[in-house]
């Protein structure tokens, strides 16, 4: 099936934060993607709603009716993620809300695009969540198998459990784990002639001495843990003053 009308909506992931355009905007898998499925439809229109720092709520309140408002053949929906570190969020209430987005996009006719999350086991951190991870991603499933929708399956995918895979922060992909995602998103399509996402191989990283490696994790913790706890202590978002980078369905510019 060739698209023409594709729109995402998401938190930071799908805004693409850790890959940027020349001009320094973000660009991400999604927008990777895009570029790939206009190649292939004549008149391809694209639209971006993903804000950084958004819960499912959120997503689900606010960018899911403009959304629906440009009239998609494909959407891709992907959040939760931020909603699994924070503690009383239950997995079930995600799923539920989940399946609500779901099922109106595909009331319309439009297909849709899931993506589960990334094993965190080797993140000092986001490994605390991974019980929760996998418990969401089950439902992923379940919701894409009862409603005919397409799912990118990272949790399967160990090249993203390479760092190389990720920016400094540790919580956003490198360009080259953006890219390896847009691929994954056009198999899942089953869109031919695309490149294979498990290429290049990697040869496996050195390991690091014990006190290379905490250094290395004091060096982020200072820089990048803490001032998200700041701003979860303050009740702030990275997101609280972006606005979405493409709001319309637009042509993407060669």
């Amino acid at each position: 099936m060739a698209w023409t009308r594709y729109v995402a909506i998401g938190d930071s992931f799908t805004e693409g934060i850790g890959d940027t355009h020349p001009d320094g905007t973000p660009r991400g898998w999604a927008d990777r993607a895009a570029e790939l499925l206009a190649e292939r439809a004549p008149g391809f229109g694209y639209a971006n709603l993903a804000i950084r720092g958004r819960l499912l709520d959120q997503i689900v309140d606010d960018q899911l009716p403009a959304a629906l408002a440009l009239e998609p053949d494909l959407m891709s929906i992907s959040g939760g993620g931020n909603d699994l570190l924070r503690p009383g969020v239950t997995v079930e209430a995600l799923a539920a809300r989940m399946e609500e987005a779901v099922a109106k996009v595909r009331a319309t006719g439009a297909d849709v695009v899931l993506f589960t999350g990334v094993d965190p086991a080797d993140s000092a951190v986001i490994r605390r969540t991974r019980s929760r991870v996998m418990a969401f991603n089950g439902h992923l499933r379940e919701i894409a198998a009862r409603h005919g929708a397409y799912v990118v399956d990272q949790w399967s995918m160990d090249i993203l459990r390479d760092w190389r895979m990720w920016g400094e922060d540790r919580l956003h992909m490198s360009p080259a784990g953006h890219r390896r995602v847009a691929l994954a998103m056009l198999e899942a399509l089953k869109v031919p002639d695309v490149e294979d996402w498990r290429e290049p191989r990697l040869r496996p990283l050195p390991e690091l001495s014990r006190s290379a490696q905490l250094l290395r994790d004091l060096r982020w913790a200072r820089g990048y843990l803490a001032p998200w706890v700041g701003r979860r202590l303050r009740g702030r978002s990275s997101g609280d003053t972006v606005t979405a980078k493409r709001p319309a369905l637009e042509p993407l510019a060669r």
